[in-house]
């Protein structure tokens, strides 16, 4: 599929131009990346012609033939969201005489509130091992490093040693759109770190290891996958507990803070969050928290 004002340009450069758009431009995560291409493709397949013909008409049928097959209506607005970012791409590139994306419009995605932990819960979760192996010692440590300071788990499975700023109680993120940012954490999370620093991760080091300030038991610098295999069966442990991932305890965490009086701007600092809109969902968490304890506990509730 040739594309116009760019002679011998075909869709697969189309495609990988758009990928490196979104890698060294916009700057967005390697899932993203994966994700909107996968959807640009699916477009490209419902058009089945050249460029130039992908029109509102087109990208309305795509999205409608996408419903029909049952998406999800999140699905649908992340797939309108790619719509219109390649679409505006392709017409500042010149492969589109206007950009069709700018007349669509997609729902919003329904936005369910996140399960977290309560306070005791959390304590439940946090309770320290009762042995000193490297690796109780590291899941503890980044048990605690997770819910003290909120971070996501890409964000922690980056962290190098020197992040750690133990005299200040602070650690040095690298969050989206590779915006750093300090986070502060607690004793509890210092102790545990220092117990890993000292006693376990000088057992599991080797000379590839690096900086890195979690490690795999083979030395490596540790992968989410791991991290929230660790989370989910610490959670398994504790009765009465949702399951959730890492992501859960960065809710808890925000929560948390918020029900013991954070106000909402200090928060979204905390957690890298670029608007205000995203943080404020955990005011919902804490105020359904408070009618709940209402409901059961007021006489004429």
């Amino acid at each position: 599929m040739a594309v116009k004002g760019r002679p011998g340009v075909g869709r697969d450069e189309v495609v990988a131009e758009f990928g490196r758009y979104l890698r060294f431009e916009r700057d967005v995560s390697p899932h993203t990346v994966r994700a909107y291409l996968a959807d640009v493709n699916s477009l490209l397949d419902h058009l089945n012609g050249p460029i130039e013909g992908l029109d509102i008409g087109v990208l309305r049928a795509w999205l409608a033939e996408q419903h029909g097959a049952g998406k999800a209506r999140a699905t649908l607005a992340r797939r309108a969201a790619c719509a219109r970012t390649f679409t505006a791409y392709c017409h500042r590139q010149g492969w589109l005489p206007v950009d069709p994306g700018l007349l669509l419009g997609s729902a919003k995605a329904p936005r369910s509130l996140p399960s977290v932990l309560d306070q005791e819960q959390a304590q439940a979760v946090l309770a320290e091992p009762a042995t000193v192996e490297p690796k109780e010692l590291r899941d503890q440590a980044l048990l605690e490093m997770l819910y003290a300071t909120g971070v996501r788990v890409s964000e922690l499975c980056a962290l190098d040693v020197d992040d750690v700023d133990r005299d200040r109680h602070v650690i040095r993120v690298l969050g989206k759109g590779r915006k750093e940012r300090s986070v502060p954490f607690g004793l509890p999370a210092l102790r545990a770190l220092d117990r890993w620093c000292i006693y376990g991760r000088p057992l599991w080091v080797r000379p590839g290891s690096g900086p890195a300030l979690f490690l795999g038991v083979r030395g490596g610098r540790i992968d989410a996958g791991t991290v929230r295999r660790v989370v989910h069966a610490r959670l398994a442990q504790v009765e009465g507990a949702p399951d959730m991932g890492p992501h859960g305890l960065r809710h808890t965490a925000a929560t948390h803070l918020l029900e013991g009086g954070a106000d909402l701007r200090s928060v979204q600092e905390l957690l890298g969050h670029a608007s205000l809109n995203s943080t404020q969902i955990y005011t919902h968490v804490s105020i359904e928290r408070l009618r709940a304890a209402y409901r059961q506990a007021h006489p004429r509730a």
